[in-house]
């Protein structure tokens, strides 16, 4: 799977397909959208490790979270790749390092950000290009790609998603508790829908998925067929809204 290191936007590119993977914490964004990207053969971009990376530089450099034009400019020179599923920061495998607890948070905190979204805002497009892109996290929809060709907003309980995220964490081994966890996403779900800057919200053309009592594969499978059909059509409108699965 190409997750592609362009930081350019490349002339010619706009006519490639996007499929806009949109939700909040632990909802399976990921998981889906790589497995949708895996079976169609396109580029995928998780748009939340960019905020991920400058988090993770500005922890390392000591930048205070508060001094927003600092943050921006780390956002703007960030040397990042991405191979064979891996994340790299100035040629280091960081994979491991963005996603621990500390770094989600301070993240959630670096993309209220508007000079920091601003910044990220091109690098972000430049991951499109042909045969195609699956692109998941908060306004893939709403502002990166507001003309993808389908519009995915994936939903759970924070119960479910809670639960999610513990066992990802328990088979790492680090010690959470599901209190804590549930805590976490709802102050999470309520930060990312209100902050000014690209709010956390449903387009008003996309698909909505309840993942709650579903698996990853079902899910997956469900965006396929959404796709096919849309493809089929020769059409980028008309899309179901509300859908429950």
């Amino acid at each position: 799977m190409n997750r592609g290191p362009a930081t350019t936007f490349e002339p010619g590119v706009e006519a490639a397909p996007v499929i806009a993977i949109d939700g909040p914490a632990a909802s399976g964004k990921g998981t889906i959208a790589q497995g949708v990207a895996a079976a169609l053969g396109y580029r995928y971009l998780d748009s939340g490790s960019l905020y991920r990376l400058v988090a993770l530089q500005a922890s390392r450099q000591k930048v205070s979270f508060d001094d927003e034009p600092r943050l921006a400019a780390l956002a703007d020179g960030l040397e990042l790749s991405f191979a064979d599923g891996r994340t790299f920061l100035s040629g280091q495998d960081v994979s491991e390092a963005i996603r621990t607890e500390e770094v989600s948070a301070l993240a959630s905190r670096v993309a209220v950000l508007p000079r920091v979204r601003t910044a990220l805002l091109t690098r972000q497009r430049a991951f499109r290009a042909p045969p195609g892109l699956v692109a998941e996290g908060r306004d893939m929809g709403t502002v990166v790609f507001p003309d993808a060709r389908l519009k995915i907003y994936l939903t759970a309980s924070a119960e479910a998603r809670a639960s999610r995220r513990y066992k990802q964490l328990i088979d790492k081994g680090n010690s959470i508790t599901i209190q804590g966890l549930l805590r976490d996403i709802r102050e999470r779900d309520a930060r990312d829908s209100a902050r000014a800057e690209a709010p956390l919200k449903t387009a008003a053309d996309a698909v909505v998925l309840d993942t709650t009592d579903m698996t990853a594969d079902a899910a997956v499978a469900y965006v396929l067929q959404q796709y096919q059909t849309l493809s089929a059509a020769g059409s980028t409108g008309g899309r179901e809204r509300g859908k429950k699965a």
